[in-house]
């Protein structure tokens, strides 16, 4: 059985209700509701949490799954705070040991302390810009991709804890151009896709 976390990063805030990011969530939990050979558990970082339970969510899980808005091309604060709670707390406790160097030799090794390792995690993430503003010459992120650019961080994050990634999604131009039916439809494919192999 394959365990999987699903973390729900669409913050309540300002003019964002998180909607888009509690369907895509809603849309994770119900693609995997009728499969027995994987079980769930959430989270919604807009709740109540206990950082010591999320931790234990962390160990348990043999796949993470982050759902989270880009806001100002970086992670809702909730989110980010969220993460720096649940990762202190992890420390030493299932999640990182250390950041891997010994005082022997501190130029090296840096990231490999990481207790996650056989673990994995996939991530979506939703925009307000169009996919051309990252693919098309000239415009605004140089030809940049989401997952080399703006989430480079976030992923060597996961490579520090022991996480691999699977293949994740990005939503575009969901404020002005939204057609949820049609992503939705394109994410329960990609789910189709990455997970037929996971058992």
């Amino acid at each position: 059985m394959t365990k999987v976390f699903i973390i729900n990063g669409g913050q309540q805030f300002g003019h964002s209700g998180g909607r888009f990011n509690e369907t895509v969530s809603a849309a994770t939990s119900a693609f995997f509701s009728n499969k027995p050979e994987f079980e769930v558990k959430t989270t919604n970082i807009n709740d109540a949490y206990d950082p010591k339970e999320e931790v234990e969510k962390y160990t348990w899980a043999d796949v993470i799954i982050y759902h989270t808005p880009i806001w100002w091309f970086q992670l809702p604060h909730g989110f980010k705070a969220y993460i720096d709670k649940v990762f202190t707390e992890g420390h030493g406790k299932g999640i990182y040991h250390s950041d891997g160097r010994s005082s022997a030799n501190p130029a090296i090794n840096y990231g490999t302390g990481g207790m996650l390792h056989g673990r994995k995690y996939m991530v979506t993430t939703s925009w307000n810009a169009p996919k051309e503003a990252f693919t098309l010459p000239g415009e605004f992120f140089q030809q940049t991709s989401v997952d080399e650019g703006i989430l480079f961080g976030f992923h060597r994050m996961n490579a520090f804890i022991g996480l691999k990634p699977l293949p994740g999604m990005h939503f575009h131009d969901i404020e002005k151009n939204a057609d949820i039916p049609r992503d939705l439809a394109a994410y329960h494919a990609h789910l189709a896709d990455v997970f037929s192999n996971q058992n």
